[in-house]
């Protein structure tokens, strides 16, 4: 039977989460694979898994219990291995690096910022800040609209602006965070948003981000922003490309 992965721990983890009900319908019993020193918090991998509520939970309150007794790697809900041979043969072969990433996620969480545009609030500050723009906006009010090429090239021109203020706005956003994270990781693009990044932060120093995050809202009102967290570290599992060399040999 295939082996369902929820996290990775040193072998001297003073807690697991052994006999916790996991995923699955019936709830499947949560287990530990150890090789050297580490060991894998699994269980067997039910058929047929899906994203559903009640085993998104299940995946989250396994790595809650893991993680209050001492540091996991976490992994990503529907992580399975052919068997719990593959998962002992994975422990063996990245050891070091599973040992590294324990070490530099101890006592570090997890928040993920998204960042949208205020579209009415965008639109005018870009007309502020585009002298083009709004001297074209200007000469099309006053031909009673303008021609459709006008029209045209102001949709074109403000569309561009935008475009140019999201980059600029997702520089500063992250500019303005990182320096009271320990590492980011920037999440994948979508047109749904534009920032979507992952923060690495001490657990103790997690009220000092958020009131960072505030003075960036307050600082930005055409920016809407969303905060999760605190998360399991899941962006962090592979060092990001942006953290400090000393915690990515």
């Amino acid at each position: 039977m295939s082996t369902y992965v929820y996290g990775i721990a040193s072998s001297s983890h003073r807690s697991l989460p052994v006999g916790m009900e996991g995923v699955g319908e019936p709830a499947l019993p949560v287990r530990a694979i150890t090789e050297g020193d580490l060991t894998a918090v699994v269980s067997d991998a039910p058929e047929g898994l899906r994203p559903k509520r009640r085993d998104l939970l299940a995946h989250q309150n396994v790595l809650a219990e893991a993680g209050a007794a001492g540091p996991v790697l976490p992994m990503r809900f529907g992580s399975i291995s052919p068997d719990d041979a593959a998962v002992a043969g994975v422990l063996a072969e990245r050891a070091d690096h599973f040992k590294e990433r324990l070490e530099a996620l101890a006592g570090k969480v997890e928040y993920n910022v998204k960042a949208t545009h205020d579209e009415e609030a965008v639109l005018h500050r870009v007309m502020s800040e585009n002298p083009e723009v709004r001297a074209l906006t200007e000469a099309n009010r006053n031909a009673g609209g303008g021609t459709y090429d006008d029209r045209l090239r102001l949709g074109e021109m403000v569309v561009a602006a935008v475009k140019s203020r999201e980059a600029e706005d997702a520089a500063e956003i992250q500019r303005a965070l990182e320096p009271v994270a320990a590492a980011v990781s920037a999440g994948p693009e979508s047109t749904g948003w534009l920032a979507n990044l992952s923060f690495l932060v001490d657990r103790e120093t997690a009220e000092t981000f958020i009131a960072t995050v505030e003075e960036v809202r307050k600082g930005h009102p055409h920016l809407e922003l969303r905060v999760h967290g605190p998360l399991p570290p899941y962006s962090f599992v592979e060092p990001a490309p942006s953290e400090p060399a000393e915690t990515s040999r």
